[in-house]
């Protein structure tokens, strides 16, 4: 029968010897690093909270009352809810702004893809110098946008208009923003001008990392460009295109300053029969220029139930498509 021992003994390390540092020191030691790490992410931490996690309960709770500007509510539970979703004013938004994301990845992206290859494609340095000329547009943003294509969009003496009617003989007398049925087209024609090149700079880097060695086999097979792009290119480059659907979807939903300012003579800032208002145009009418934030933070939440819901349907339909090529 052995015999346990009563005591076991801790040897120090040469290590721990040497330095003259025990076990116990080395603890505290590790939890003074732990601390200190905390103490760094403390400031990132504090304007999270600050920033995001307190707006996000307040928007909770305010979404189940009704507001008259921020010191005065009552609470009328889902009541909020039942407004938005009965109102048909919201559903004209939530049409827009599907048209809109709709344009954004059906005509978007596959001109952005198509630059992107384009440029790639090409040797010399005249290739950055275009490359840099089709992103700068993106650097000046949607309110600049907006101001800039509203003189653009103007009948008679409009460049846009001028130009079309040099290429088309159709459009000088045109008036793009007070036509219910053109502003969305005008919305759409003014983000491509904004956002195309934006989303080229990641074609661009997802194209770098194809192949090139099966893209030369594909053609030394004899197969076409066509064929070559769909069994080689298109799948390497699915990771970062499911990237750009699901964020180009996400800021399309948020679609605001860029209609806002573009229509702001014309309706009131959503142009004729409100053929401009987007679900943050909705949002925006009621939570500060009606002083409902009760209303705005309900519309808030059913966009962010919107986004997610798309955003699982998308990056779903990628890992399949993926699976299948």
């Amino acid at each position: 029968m052995s015999q346990a021992p009563s005591e076991i003994a801790i040897v120090p390390t040469p290590q721990l010897a040497a330095t003259g540092v025990g076990p116990h020191r080395r603890r505290l030691q590790m939890g003074g690093e732990g601390v200190a790490g905390y103490l760094f992410l403390s400031p990132y931490l504090l304007v999270t909270a600050m920033f995001f996690l307190v707006p996000l309960a307040w928007a909770s709770v305010l979404a189940f009352y009704q507001t008259n500007g921020p010191s005065s509510r009552v609470f009328v539970g889902w009541s909020n809810f039942k407004f938005v979703l009965g109102d048909t004013d919201f559903y004209v938004a939530v049409r827009n702004t599907a048209v809109f994301a709709a344009a954004s990845v059906l005509i978007q992206l596959p001109l952005s893809l198509g630059l992107a290859m384009l440029l790639s494609s090409k040797d010399g340095r005249a290739k950055n110098l275009f490359r840099l000329i089709i992103f700068l547009p993106n650097l000046v943003g949607q309110v600049f946008v907006g101001v800039l294509f509203s003189i653009l969009f103007t009948p008679t003496y409009g460049l846009f208009n001028r130009l079309l009617q040099a290429l088309t003989g159709w459009g000088l007398d045109q008036r793009w923003l007070d036509n219910p049925s053109l502003v969305m087209p005008a919305v759409i024609i003014a983000s491509l001008w904004l956002y195309v090149g934006f989303n080229m700079v990641y074609f661009l880097a997802a194209l770098q990392n194809v192949d090139q060695s099966l893209v030369e086999a594909c053609r030394m097979d004899g197969a076409s460009p066509l064929r070559t792009f769909w069994t080689v290119t298109v799948p390497a480059i699915i990771p970062v295109a499911t990237f750009v659907v699901v964020t180009s979807t996400i800021g399309s939903l948020q679609l605001f300053e860029l209609p806002y300012t573009l229509l702001q003579e014309h309706g009131g800032g959503y142009g004729p029969k409100n053929s401009g208002l987007t679900i943050v145009g909705y949002l925006y009418q009621y939570a500060f220029r009606n002083g409902d934030l009760g209303t705005g933070a309900a519309v808030g939440w059913l966009l962010t139930l919107l986004i997610l819901i798309v955003s699982v349907v998308q990056i779903r339909a990628s890992n399949l498509f993926g699976s299948t090529k």
